[in-house]
């Protein structure tokens, strides 16, 4: 065998033996979407605000900002994302309320966050906390999965800057004079 047919065959025994692994989302069920997207540790961001910064997924587009509040529409639905610095910087405890009557709930122990969906008038809200922040929306039964897939892409890319996070809340940054 010559030089370059054992180089070829070396070659092809490595494309062989290498692969990538692919998880796949079950879109239909909602607990599989949240545990499979909250596992993988995404280092993504392509927003960023005052202290923190997350992936916004594609299709999803930013509309406004309001100190932590921030304004997403995606698919015709609008989200409410609130970023909880405060709790964030002095590393409070996250308790889960969930309603009486909820459609769907799931409580993440490994890193402390809540799910809870319930039923309005034909309608569902979901309430989604995880990582110090909190998504709020309200979406028709065919967009449930994709608000929810969204919603964990979101709130999983949530990293905070700690150094800008506390100068923020220092009481003299707080504080404004008028002249």
């Amino acid at each position: 065998m010559s030089e370059i047919m054992k180089k070829i065959w070396i070659f092809l025994l490595l494309i062989l033996c290498t692969g990538c692994t692919i998880v796949r989302i079950d879109t239909e069920n909602i607990g599989n979407i949240t545990s499979v997207v909250l596992s993988k540790n995404n280092k993504l961001y392509n927003r960023v605000g005052k202290g923190y910064k997350y992936y916004l997924p594609r299709g999803a587009s930013y509309i406004d900002n309001n100190g932590f509040n921030e304004k997403l529409y995606s698919g015709g639905n609008y989200y409410y994302l609130f970023v909880d610095a405060v709790s964030y910087y002095y590393k409070k405890d996250i308790k889960c309320n969930f309603d009486d009557n909820v459609y769907y709930k799931e409580e993440s122990t490994k890193e402390k966050g809540c799910l809870q969906i319930t039923e309005h008038s034909g309608d569902y809200l979901i309430r989604f906390f995880y990582n110090y922040a909190r998504i709020e929306t309200l979406v028709s039964k065919n967009d449930l999965n994709s608000a929810v897939l969204d919603a964990s892409y979101i709130l999983s890319t949530v990293k905070f800057n700690d150094t800008i996070i506390e100068s923020i809340l220092k009481e003299s940054d707080l504080t404004n004079t008028e002249k």
